[in-house]
């Protein structure tokens, strides 16, 4: 018996991922990687970014190598905003807690998951969680998906399938949640508006790292 146990642990170690696949490939710098302007949106400097409690954030910290909260507005007034957590070992799943079904509710929002979806970008299908935010008066209709390395996907089954599928090749993947929302009673308008500003911003983020922030999924 005690034979077995330390060759289930042997092997449990052996089986272990080692290759971490962030140190073989372009850094991933989010505040040099998306621009502060680009297209027809800008950096809105009026608006503070939000700083979330000093718990929450304690926690983002350990979880994520990088963050980058912003808002940007175009000529017509219209916002959007932008949140990007990135990690570079993605093969647990801690780094559930920045989904906004959860860190939207831990604010006190009431969160309505509409549907999945697949946003289809110069020839990229990235598969999309669209929700919609409700505190009082304020309605933030949202959209967001994962990344593990290359693959874009959704938390839940699908993330796991591809966390398994790079374990048994023993690497560990980086990865990130990509989110945007915007204020407006109107969701078809605000998810038409998103659409629209992440088709730009993936033109602006570089050829090299394009990828990792929306996947290598084609369209078909």
């Amino acid at each position: 018996m005690v034979a077995l146990m330390v060759l289930a642990a042997a092997a449990g170690e052996w089986l272990r991922p080692t290759y971490r696949l962030a140190e073989h490939k372009p850094a991933i710098k989010l505040e040099q990687q998306v621009p502060e302007a680009f297209g027809e949106w800008r950096l809105d400097r009026s608006v503070a970014p939000v700083v979330p409690d000093p718990g929450l954030q304690a926690m983002l910290d350990a979880l994520y190598s990088q963050t980058l909260a912003r808002t940007y507005i175009n000529a017509k007034g219209e916002r959007v905003m932008l949140s990007i957590a990135y990690g570079s070992d993605q093969s647990n799943e801690a780094t559930a807690v920045h989904r906004p079904e959860f860190c939207y509710s831990a604010q006190g929002f009431r969160v309505k998951t509409l549907e999945s979806s697949r946003l289809t970008i110069d020839n990229t299908s990235v598969p999309v969680a669209r929700l919609v935010g409700q505190l009082g008066r304020r309605v933030e209709p949202i959209t967001y998906w994962v990344t593990l390395d290359e693959a874009a996907t959704l938390p839940g089954f699908g993330r796991k399938l591809q966390q398994i599928r790079y374990g048994l090749m023993g690497q560990i993947p980086d990865g990130m949640l990509v989110r945007v929302s915007s204020i407006s009673t109107s969701n078809d308008e605000a998810f038409a508006m998103q659409q629209r500003f992440l088709e730009q911003m993936y033109a602006a983020v570089p050829a090299e790292v394009r990828t990792r922030y929306f996947g290598a999924g084609k369209a078909s």
